[in-house]
């Protein structure tokens, strides 16, 4: 059972990197904002670059964060019902 579970996380995992590496340029603009970061572009400013990036950022922290305290929930639960047994 405990292989299983192993086995599941780790194709999880690799999915994820997966899925994360094999993803194109991203354009995480509305359309606002993505016209007013092309027309800075086109006159040769780099602010566009900086506010897709930025939009990313924000929206990848989340997920992170969730992420994060989920795992650490898990191992601590883990060790818990290992001691308990």
């Amino acid at each position: 059972m405990l292989l299983m579970k192993r086995q599941i996380l780790l194709l999880l995992f690799i999915m994820l990197i997966l899925f994360v590496f094999s993803s194109q340029e991203l354009a995480a603009q509305c359309p606002m904002c993505k016209l007013s970061a092309e027309s800075n572009l086109r006159d040769g400013g780099t602010a566009g670059k900086g506010l897709n990036a930025g939009i990313l950022y924000m929206f990848a922290m989340p997920y992170l964060l969730v992420g994060t305290l989920g795992f650490l929930w898990y191992k601590n639960r883990k060790n818990y019902d290992q001691e308990v047994k």
